[in-house]
């Protein structure tokens, strides 16, 4: 929401919600520090991925690095998330395992696209407890990584990464439904590492930048440099929680983008929708999420986009860190 990101009469107005929203978030986050709510300790260590606004961070793409950093440490990774599928498609049953070939519009975009890249154990449930005793039982794990979660308290974690969008920082201050923010900044106190996915990286956070490189085509799978595009008109598309993003991407990479759709985030998709967006002359460039799921009615002239995360040196302290969880090192 637009008013999200200003401080005008939509967000004083909504503002008595965010007090009570504040209100029954801090009660709850203080009844399970004293035990009045119960959490539960995995048998192996929880890296805890989240953020404090909603949607566009980038946690995808650095809970997706993560994963390969430490699997090339020979860690054998889980990935826990609660899936998101919008319609009635949804999972019937849960918990259940993801994996490259799951279909989106049952387990959700984003625990596909980790599959993808990642080749890790991936289960999702609104219960994060289902998910990792499935996963321990089907592959034996070394360490949790749980896609979002930062407020899922029932799930006790060993270290928590933040993620936060350079560009729209904490939005206008507010707390849900005033302004974007589900807990004060001042939370990120208390976490063990602040990922800033883009410029305006502040004191103490970890730069990451999302490089892009090439285009993929949905239907041959064939790479392209986006320098090749350059020249011609094309059509963007995009269904995340920060559109803008992917589209300033392309333009700041020179692509003549003749027509841009914003979709809302994890929409899903049908061949007929994207074909009007776009001629068969025209390419149609859309993000690695969408392309998740659309590539079953993929057309000759879709592309997507990968992006890899690079981050600063500094994030070795954090894998640091997660080793000496996983060896028990204190």
């Amino acid at each position: 929401m637009n008013f999200w990101y200003q401080k005008g009469i939509p967000a004083w107005l909504l503002s008595p919600l965010a007090l009570l929203f504040w209100g029954v978030t801090a009660l709850r986050r203080f009844a399970y520090r004293i035990g009045l709510f119960k959490s539960w300790k995995a048998p192996v260590p929880v890296v805890v991925i989240g953020n404090l606004s909603v949607g566009g961070n980038g946690k995808t793409p650095f809970t997706i690095w993560l994963a390969r950093q430490l699997q090339q440490r020979g860690l054998k990774v889980g990935i826990i998330s609660r899936g998101y599928a919008p319609g009635s498609d949804r999972a019937k049953q849960y918990p259940l395992l993801v994996s490259a070939d799951s279909d989106p519009a049952e387990v959700g975009d984003e625990p596909v696209l980790i599959a993808r890249r990642t080749g890790a154990g991936i289960a999702i449930s609104p219960d994060r407890r289902q998910s990792i005793s499935l996963l321990n039982k089907a592959y034996h794990i070394d360490v949790i990584l749980s896609d979002d979660g930062l407020q899922h308290y029932a799930l006790q974690r060993d270290i928590e990464v933040a993620v936060i969008d350079g560009q729209r920082r904490f939005g206008n201050g507010f707390l849900l439904p005033a302004g974007p923010l589900r807990e004060l900044p001042n939370r990120l106190k208390g976490v063990d590492a602040v990922v800033c996915n883009g410029d305006n990286a502040q004191a103490g956070e970890i730069e990451m930048r999302l490089q892009a490189e090439v285009a993929v085509n949905l239907l041959t799978q064939e790479e392209r440099p986006l320098s090749e595009f350059i020249a011609q008109p094309i059509v963007a598309m995009a269904a995340i929680g920060n559109p803008q993003r992917f589209f300033n991407m392309l333009k700041k990479k020179q692509f003549n983008v003749v027509k841009q759709k914003a979709f809302v985030d994890h929409a899903q998709f049908s061949e007929e929708k994207l074909a009007a967006l776009a001629t068969a002359r025209q390419p149609l460039f859309m993000t690695e999420k969408d392309a998740v799921k659309c590539s079953r009615f993929a057309r000759a002239n879709w592309w997507y986009v990968p992006v890899e995360a690079q981050l600063q040196p500094t994030i070795n302290g954090l894998i640091e860190k997660i080793m000496q969880e996983v060896n028990g090192e204190q």
